[in-house]
């Protein structure tokens, strides 16, 4: 890997866990920011917030991220407190170039988007005056470039996959960072191109593949008689 790659430079990973998989009509549970300054533990800075979504957190996501509605209550911050923070702890990187980074991303950023809105805030678009990037995902970049690998691709499956050390219990938000940060480590170094890329190029590019994933799956859609209902736009 080249000295001069932006994988040697700091990196901020993004996560979320929420109370259902709608980003117009869930909200956010727990955030986690892990400032990354190089492989390993050692080199994390993590920042985390529990909030209190304000609504019940159904049993199934309870069972996900281990939440209850109750837990949330009563330690819960404002969500308005908690997702201020955030977005400017996010805008604050990406003022400075430094790319947050995030599995399946585009989750994450519209339900913060969609929070913000509803609370009254501005969103992390708003406070950059320009579109979220640079953003990087793992699992865009994987099903870009190893797109005839037959599997599953969450999180856990690329953990293992690319031989990732997990040292936590997934769906805590700081740990999928961590392991996320680890997975992209991976996929460059068996993807060297990745490195080796401007970040601006690297973004422009995950936008095209995101696309092209989601036009391939909903032609599929198509053909099963089913709605094709796959986002085509990437990170929003």
């Amino acid at each position: 890997m080249s000295t001069s790659s932006w994988l040697d430079r700091p990196l901020l990973g993004f996560d979320t866990e929420t109370t259902g998989t709608d980003v117009a009509a869930d909200r956010i549970v727990t955030v986690a920011l892990v400032h990354s300054v190089g492989p390993g533990r050692a080199h994390e800075t993590v920042a985390t917030w529990l909030i209190d979504p304000g609504m019940d957190i159904p049993e199934p996501a309870q069972r996900v991220h281990g939440i209850s509605t109750a837990h949330a209550r009563e330690h819960g911050m404002a969500p308005a407190e908690a997702l201020a923070e955030v977005a400017e702890m996010l805008a604050d990187a990406l003022r400075a170039d430094v790319p947050i980074v995030a599995f399946n991303g585009s989750f994450d950023l519209q339900i913060l988007e969609n929070e913000l809105r509803r609370l009254g805030l501005p969103t992390l678009a708003e406070r950059l005056g320009h579109d979220i990037a640079p953003v990087v995902d793992p699992l865009v970049i994987d099903r870009a470039l190893d797109r005839w690998r037959k599997g599953k691709r969450r999180l856990v499956d690329l953990i293992e996959l690319y031989g990732v050390q997990q040292d936590g219990a997934l769906h805590t938000a700081d740990v999928d960072v961590s392991a996320t940060l680890d997975v992209l480590r991976a996929l460059a170094a068996k993807f060297p191109e990745i490195a080796r890329a401007d970040l601006a190029e690297l973004h422009q590019k995950q936008i095209a593949w995101h696309r092209e994933s989601a036009e391939s799956f909903n032609r599929y859609l198509q053909k099963q008689g089913k709605t094709p209902d796959a986002k085509e736009t990437w990170p929003l």
